[in-house]
This record gives C-alpha cells, structure tokens and sequence, in this order.
C-alpha cells in the first residue's frame, strides 16, 4: 500500500536474473501465472476470508479474532513478498499492477470499516484513513500524463503503522497493550495525513514542471515550423489555443501559407522538436 504498484509477473521460461533491470523483453515474456501474482490474488482471496473471521461467533470470540488476525497478517506478509519478488526477479504484468494496490487497499479497508462497525475502532479515523488512500489513488490518475509519483520513505512507514496499529484492534488486547494499540493508531493516522499532504505537493509540482515543459515544446515547434516554411508568407498562429493538429503539440495551432514546398521540412523539424521533448 505504498501509492506504487510493486507486484507484476514473470516466467517466460528464460531464468531470470536477479536484481535485474525491467526491459520490455521481459514484461512481453512474463507469464500471468507466477509467483507474485499468485501471492497477490492470495491476499485477494484472504479479504473475504478475514472478514468471516473476524465477524464469526458475533465478532467478539477472542479465539476467532485470534484466526482473523492470522489472516490479516499472511495478507500484510504477502504485500511485503509480492512486490520484492517482482523486482527482483522482474515479474512484471499489467495485471499485477492493477491487482497490487486493489489489494492492499481492499485488505486495509475491510480491518478498519469491519473494526468501526464492531465498536472498536472510532469511525473518524476509518473516515480519515480511507479518504486519503482514494484521493490519493484519484490524484494518481489525475498527474499520470504528467508524471509518476514515486513511492515515499514516508509513505512505506505509514503502510507499516496502518498494519501494526490495525492488526492490533483486530486481537482482543486489554489494559496496556489496549493503550498502546490506541497510540499506535494515532501515529498511523499522523503519517496517513502528513504523507497525504507530501504526496499532494508532489503531484502539483510535477504537473507544473510537466506543463511549462509542454509550452517550452511548443514554443520550439512554433519557431522551427516558421525556419523550416522559409518564406515571407509563413505565418504561425494561434499558439496556446486548443484543439491543434499541425505542431503535433496539444494546445498549439499552426497555420503555415506560402507553398507546398515548405511543407515537408516543415513535417521533420515538427518531428525533430517533438523528438528534443
């Protein structure tokens, strides 16, 4: 649950090498059945699994809470094994990287909606938790042309207190070890915030830096465009307005007049500023 997608998949049959690094060859080659995927739809599979668990004999049966918690730390596990193999090993699939965060996300979800609606966790930190893990995801979606948020130090410590602090609700643990669970969670709530916050800053810088690139790109294309029409009756306009095909650039308009002979020097030096971006 670290905001990047670690699990992938693998086995095209060559040995891989450890600690590699991703090629295209290799994500072409990987095969959906290997072992990080499979431990991905395992910690699928325990989602259900774990709620049974915990709700089993009125959800309040030490010994079957005892059993939930079981699941919920192989689910934690897995997350931490999935995502190592991956890289190491270079078992990449697109599916793996839909699959990974759907399922960090649907194991952490159910302990806490499943704790709240039992009585022991407070609502507002269920609240809290799950609307940064969605705004977060949507903010993802929304930098993505743009650039990939990479996932923090910060953002590694806060998956880490969700789980401990969650895992700890989810035994029935009295006097002491009730009060640290409790200051447990608030530290994991402090890190869902913070790190929430630094990955909101993160994404407005990229879409800026992102987005003064695109107009740079286009002012090049613009410029090259009018050195490749080479004749007094080029004229290049509407730069910046929207819907534009001829620069190849979004938000760019260019018209060019003077004759055809300037249109295929034109094309490559469009071509060659689109290569420079």
């Amino acid at each position: 649950m670290t905001g990047a997608p670690a699990s992938a998949a693998g086995g095209s049959g060559a040995k891989p090498v450890r600690g590699g690094k991703l090629g295209t060859a290799a994500v072409n080659q990987a095969s959906l059945w290997n072992i990080a995927n499979i431990l991905t739809m395992v910690r699928l599979l325990l989602v259900p699994g774990f709620v049974l668990l915990l709700f089993h004999n009125g959800g309040y049966d030490p010994v079957w809470r005892s059993f939930a918690w079981a699941a919920f730390a192989v689910a934690m596990i897995t997350d931490l094994f999935d995502g190592h193999l991956a890289r190491a090993y270079n078992l990449v699939t697109d599916f793996g990287k839909i699959a990974d965060p759907i399922a960090d996300k649907a194991i952490m979800g159910a302990a806490l909606v499943s704790l709240s609606i039992l009585g022991d966790l407070p609502w507002w930190i269920t609240g809290v938790i799950l609307a940064r893990e969605l705004g977060i995801t949507l903010m993802r979606f929304w930098v993505i042309r743009h650039a990939v948020i990479p996932a923090s130090r910060g953002g590694k410590l806060k998956t880490l207190a969700q789980g401990t602090a969650a895992g700890m609700y989810v035994l029935v643990l009295t006097g002491p070890l009730a009060t640290l669970r409790f200051w447990m969670m608030m530290v994991a709530v402090v890190l869902t915030v913070v790190t929430g916050l630094d990955y909101v800053r993160q994404a407005v810088v990229l879409r800026r830096r992102s987005l003064a690139a695109e107009r740079a790109a286009v002012g090049r294309t613009t410029e090259a465009l009018n050195e490749a029409a080479g004749s007094p009756g080029a004229v290049v306009a509407d730069a910046g307005a929207a819907g534009v095909a001829d620069a190849g650039v979004p938000g760019a308009t260019v018209r060019v007049s003077g004759g055809s002979t300037a249109v295929e020097p034109a094309v490559r030096a469009r071509d060659g500023a689109e290569a420079e971006r």
